[in-house]
């Protein structure tokens, strides 16, 4: 399968990437280490993970983040990347 990251997650990527870089040198690289580690765990687990408002949700393994991603046909859409730490209600707006 493809794994296509859409433009508001990228933009989620680069707010983490910007809020970890700011408290720790270096800790921003980690973070989009790990987060594109997770998305590329979708190639052997997609679909696998519990459905949260239409869409499904992998929890990251080392940060406090959700993706939210759908399958469609043989490609994987990568639509948001959320700091799990927000306003719940926040979090549904955004989805």
């Amino acid at each position: 399968m493809k794994i296509k990251i859409l433009e508001e997650a990228e933009k989620d990527i680069a707010i983490g990437m910007s809020f970890y870089e700011s408290q720790k040198d270096g800790l921003g690289k980690y973070f989009l280490d790990s987060i594109v580690s997770d998305i590329e765990s979708l190639h052997i687990y997609a679909g696998i993970h519990i459905v949260v408002a239409d869409y499904f949700r992998l929890l990251s393994k080392r940060f406090p983040f959700s993706i939210y991603y759908k399958i469609n046909d043989d490609v994987i859409y990568i639509y948001a990347i959320l700091d799990c730490r927000q306003n719940p209600n926040r979090l549904e707006k955004r989805l």
